[in-house]
C-alpha cells in the first residue's frame, strides 16, 4: 500500500527540484511517478502546462525516469478517505492524493 514519504514545502523551483532530487538520491528511487491536473474533461489546462514544465526541470536533473498519472479528483478520493476515518487535517489532502496516484501506478504494474 502506497503511503506518503514526505511532504515538500514549495518555495521556489530550484530548491524543490533539489529536494526531490536529494530524496531520489539518498534513498535510491528507481522511478518518480508525478501527477498531471487534467481538466475533467481531460485536456490539459494552465495548472498542467505549469506541471509539465517543472518537470522537465526535473528530468534535467535526476537519473530517474518520472512518468505522468492523471490526478484527476485525486484531492476529493483523499478528503473522502479522510472523511471517512473522521480525519479532518486537511493539510494532508495533497499527501493522501499523492498515494492514491502512487497506490493506482502500482496497481496498473502488477495487471
Amino acid at each position: 500500500m502506497a503511503s506518503p514519504f514526505t511532504i515538500i514545502n514549495r518555495r521556489n523551483e530550484a530548491a524543490d527540484i533539489q529536494a526531490i532530487t536529494d530524496i531520489v538520491s539518498l534513498h535510491q528511487v528507481e522511478r518518480v511517478i508525478a501527477g498531471l491536473p487534467r481538466s475533467m474533461d481531460g485536456s490539459l489546462g494552465g495548472q498542467a502546462e505549469k506541471v509539465k514544465t517543472f518537470i522537465e526541470s526535473l528530468r534535467s536533473q535526476t537519473r530517474a525516469p518520472v512518468e505522468f498519472r492523471d490526478e484527476r479528483l485525486s484531492t476529493v478520493s483523499a478528503r473522502r478517505l479522510m472523511r471517512d476515518a473522521k480525519n479532518k487535517k486537511a493539510r494532508y489532502d495533497d499527501a493522501i492524493a499523492a498515494a492514491l496516484i502512487l497506490q493506482c501506478y502500482l496497481d496498473e504494474d502488477i495487471k
